[in-house]
């Protein structure tokens, strides 16, 4: 009986805990200030103090003083009522100047004037107005429209003043993006300048009335991305929302409405440039992202130049359009597309230019346009080519009722791209690159079309032969070489044509001084690499092969084959080779500041480079990768990608070097698996070290590392922690888990003003060294990630997360392997 006394007290104790603790919560929600003092107008006898009253509209908004994420500075704003958790701010009146304590108020005086005042009484923030009335009266409308009015006047829309007309980062459904001609007032968006401080940031978002109307987003003056959700770029209509372009002669302005009150929907700028939809979802209880923008690589801003097309389905990306030629050759080579294209013939205005559709592309930027909403596709047409200096010319609109309007450019096309169901753009050529038979009768063309073929036939059999020839004295000059040279007798590549020029053993004698210790660079698997000089003032790098390496003529075959067919900015260039006797050398052109391990892992070199530099660094080996995995004439997987192995030009330019290793796929293929495990440890991937699989991804683990190592100026391989025996890539990752990145960072740099850009690329590298291959992005993503500053996906556990209880070897080899060791540059003493 005395157990069964006690257990009954427990329970009844138990449930008198349950009900009060129910009632303090239902007294402290009832109760809150938030919700005790709630006015749905604010007169001129009325003031909102900071934490004691709330301005709540009909619909679902509200507007007090909040403090956003863990600042304590005090703003007045707008958000969602609390159905919406958390809180949601959509508008921000003090957003550059703060209230610093919890004394605030917000009052409407006359003449219909909203003003915030601090502890002291003064004025902090106001807005204007043009009139004066006497009894005005500030009101949030169910839009989420705070609005300033006389009280007297029963016109709708009739305001003083109202926060649809200066918009922080959150465009609400019917508030109005654009400008308006009588006023002068231009709406855009201004991005947040980061999560807790809602100052105007660099980034804002603008309905561009220049020319034909367009949607921009500008980071400070220059024009990063266009026509996101505008009517040039149509997309899915949201679900119980539509949206569009307004035009008339008093304002233009790009808007959305919502007609269905149960929808939630906002768009927003965030503070790296990036815009988002996001729509409520009343079943979960959460805000679901619809759309985001740039979607992809080709969201740039004239990525491809002027007359030049993107396609994220092709490789290169940018191609120029029909007719056209790439302006600057060499840089087209090296993926800088930023020249563009131009004619392959020049235009004639005085001779008559003629018109050439273009079918599957979006409109380019339309700043220099003009545009007739009445006007049929062949009076465009002759209006264009009156005036030369109209480019190209367009239908302006698709409606149900077929095509319609005029719309014309002046200038060069830029920010052109592929697109399904695209539309069609006619665009001025030179009237010599089409035959135009209306001039001639039959037998004329006749004799023209045999001519033709005649010089056609001559050129291509006296073109065959000079390249037969020459192919056949390559053969023998370089089977004579390698035949009577070299000793063993099993080379190959005689076989096939190399273009490359020989260097003769004598010459690069004399360039390196007879091989001088003075001259020596570095020293690798490879061999020794000697700095020389030719004649004519060029000074080079000379690669040697050692007697006593275990590398040998595939490597050097490799090397060759790989890098005299690729040119970028950021590869390191071959100048050639020598094959003689037992002597195997490469010629490379000469990088004066060496390797980056020796800047990134030497105290005193480290701290002469700024983080603007290390960006750079970072920057150039992500590009030179890209182009190896996908914009290449040839698909190269490198596979021993380190520090070590990234050379410096005089200017600091990292270029991608020893490509002894590397493995080329035609097409479409992306990776294999081999017996032959070759790299170096601590910046192999798991799946290659441990199967043998190898892929692009096994890079972007190497760049990963690499990443890390530059951020941190540490050793993946020789890391060490007295709290832990993890190495980098772990501590990196646990101090990520728990938001201590910052510790990562290199002492030298932790103190700069980049430090949001230091942590974005911490969270990138881990993303590239992820343990499944999948899971890691690819290098064009890389390249998005890091330089257009978009939400990033959460990091998983990194490869090799072990700790470093074995004694740490150079490389990691199979059972059935030689020892295979790429090259590292020393300083000479």
């Amino acid at each position: 009986m005395l157990i069964l006394g006690i257990s009954k007290v427990s329970r009844m104790e138990r449930l008198i805990e349950y009900f009060t603790l129910i009632l303090l919560v239902l007294v402290s929600f009832i109760c809150h200030p938030s919700y005790c003092n709630l006015i749905d107008s604010l007169s001129t006898n009325q003031s909102v103090k900071d934490g004691e009253t709330v301005i709540s509209s009909d619909g679902s908004f509200e507007l007090g003083f909040f403090s956003p994420g863990f600042s304590t500075n005090r703003y007045v704003g707008i958000w969602y009522k609390k159905t919406i958790y958390p809180k949601t701010v959509v508008w921000v009146a003090n957003r550059e100047n703060p209230v610093v304590d919890e004394l605030g108020v917000l009052k409407v005086i006359i003449p219909g004037i909203i003003v915030i005042l601090n502890h002291t009484g003064h004025i902090v923030w106001s807005t204007n107005t043009s009139r004066t009335v006497q009894n005005p009266v500030a009101r949030l409308l169910d839009s989420g429209n705070l609005v300033v009015k006389d009280v007297g006047d029963d016109n709708q829309g009739s305001f003083l003043w109202q926060s649809f007309d200066y918009p922080t980062d959150t465009l609400l459904p019917s508030m109005k993006l654009g400008r308006n001609f009588l006023t002068g007032l231009e709406v855009y968006l201004s991005a947040w300048r980061s999560g807790e401080d809602p100052a105007p940031g660099e980034f804002t978002f603008h309905c561009d009335p220049s020319g034909f109307p367009q949607n921009t987003i500008n980071r400070g003056p220059k024009k990063i991305r266009r026509s996101f959700e505008g009517l040039l770029q149509p997309m899915k209509e949201p679900p119980f929302a539509t949206k569009g372009m307004v035009i008339n002669k008093e304002e233009v302005y790009y808007t959305y409405i919502s007609y269905n009150s149960s929808f939630i929907s906002r768009l927003i700028l965030s503070n790296n440039g990036v815009i988002q939809r996001w729509n409520w979802d009343n079943q979960t209880q959460v805000w679901v992202i619809y759309r985001t923008g740039p979607a992809d690589y080709c969201d740039t801003y004239r990525l491809c130049g002027a007359y030049g097309s993107c396609s994220v389905g092709k490789s290169p990306a940018c191609s120029c359009l029909d007719k056209f030629v790439p302006k600057n050759e060499e840089a087209w080579a090296l993926a800088d597309w930023s020249s563009g294209c131009e004619r392959s013939k020049s235009l004639n205005c005085l001779k008559g230019d003629i018109f050439l559709k273009y079918s599957g592309i979006n409109f380019p930027d339309t700043e220099y346009s003009w545009f007739n909403r009445s006007m049929t596709l062949e009076d465009c047409k002759a209006m264009c080519l009156k005036n030369c200096s109209c480019m190209a010319y367009a239908n302006l609109e698709i409606t149900s009722n077929g095509r319609s309007g005029c719309l014309l450019w002046y200038g060069d096309l830029v920010d052109i791209r592929e697109i399904p169901n695209g539309k069609e753009i006619y665009i001025r050529i030179s009237s010599s690159e089409l035959a135009s038979g209306d001039k001639q009768d039959g037998k004329k063309r006749k004799v023209r079309i045999l001519s033709i073929s005649a010089v056609t036939v001559f050129l291509g059999v006296s073109l065959t032969i000079i390249w037969t020839w020459r192919k056949i004295f390559r053969k023998l000059q370089l089977g004579k070489l390698v035949h009577g040279c070299m000793k063993n007798g099993n080379y190959e590549s005689h076989d096939e044509e190399l273009e490359l020029p020989v260097f003769e053993f004598s010459t690069l004698m004399k360039a390196t001084n007879n091989f001088a210790i003075t001259n020596k660079l570095g020293e690798g698997g490879f061999g020794i690499v000697y700095k020389g000089m030719l004649e004519k003032g060029e000074e080079i790098a000379v690669k040697r092969l050692s007697r006593t390496s275990m590398q040998g003529l595939d490597e050097l075959k490799n090397e060759i084959h790989c890098i005299a067919k690729l040119q970028h900015r950021n590869l390191v260039k071959i100048l050639g080779f020598c094959i003689q006797e037992d002597e195997r050398m490469l010629i490379y052109e000469y990088m004066a500041n060496k390797s980056l391990d020796l800047f990134i892992f030497d105290d005193t070199q480290r701290e002469s480079l700024d983080w603007p530099m290390h960006f750079h660094i970072i920057n150039g080996i992500s590009r030179g990768l890209m182009y190896l995995h996908q914009d290449s004439c040839l698909r190269v997987i490198h596979r021993d990608l380190k520090a070590s192995n990234i050379l410096l030009d005089t200017s600091m330019n990292p270029k991608i070097s020893d490509f002894g290793l590397a493995k080329i796929f035609a097409g479409n293929e992306t990776g294999a698996n081999t017996n032959r495990v070759v790299g170096t440890y601590g910046y192999m991937s798991p799946e290659y070290a441990v199967h043998g699989l190898f892929s692009v991804k096994s890079d972007v683990f190497s760049f990963g590392v690499i990443v890390l190592e530059i951020i941190s100026g540490k050793s993946n391989r020789g890391f060490s922690h007295e709290e832990h025996h993890h190495n980098l890539l772990g501590h990196a990752w646990m101090l990520y888990r728990e938001g201590r990145s910052k510790e990562v960072v290199d002492p030298n740099l932790v103190n700069s003003c980049y430090l949001p850009e230091m942590l974005r690329c911490i969270h990138v590298a881990l993303l590239c060294v992820q343990q499944r291959p999948e899971d890691r992005p690819n290098m064009s993503t890389v390249l998005l990630m890091l330089g257009n500053e978009g939400l990033l996906p959460p990091a998983k556990q990194p490869g090799f997360f072990t700790e470093t209880a074995l004694p740490v070897k150079d490389h990691i080899y199979a059972s059935n392997s030689k020892n295979v060791i790429s090259i590292s540059l020393v300083q000479p003493r």
